[in-house]
């Protein structure tokens, strides 16, 4: 399968699990506020997560959005990973511990599978003949 396809599917998958996640996250969906009180978690982190789970989807999207793509593939690392010691740590499902794993590997894949064009590079010729 050729790199950009692996990118893509990676890079979709990853995006709609953003929109919705981000979406039920500033609505409180009633899913939501369940994981967030077994977490025990604040309301309002949910408000913080879904903003920076739809900001993360422009920043991935964008073509011109180098460096800002780099800073949401953090944060979306950052979240999956403190999901996944957040279920593990109240002792939840292997479900609820699963989908984190399986977010983040699709953050990897597309990560990893991206174009050279997407790609933070040296900020200037400067940097290439630093010693």
């Amino acid at each position: 399968m050729p790199r950009r396809l692996l990118y893509w599917t990676f890079t979709t998958l990853l995006v709609a699990w953003l929109l919705l996640g981000g979406t039920l996250d500033l609505m409180r969906a009633p899913a939501v506020v369940a994981i967030l009180q077994t977490l025990h978690y604040p309301l309002y982190l949910s408000s913080i997560l879904g903003t920076a789970k739809l900001l993360g989807v422009a920043a991935l999207l964008y073509p011109g959005a180098r460096l800002l793509r780099e800073w949401a593939y953090a944060g979306i690392a950052f979240d999956a990973l403190g999901a996944i010691f957040s279920h593990l740590a109240v002792k939840d499902t292997v479900i609820a511990t699963t989908a984190p794993i399986v977010f983040l590997a699709f953050a990897v894949g597309s990560y990893i599978c991206r174009p050279p064009g997407y790609r933070v590079g040296p900020l200037s010729r400067l940097d290439e003949a630093a010693p």
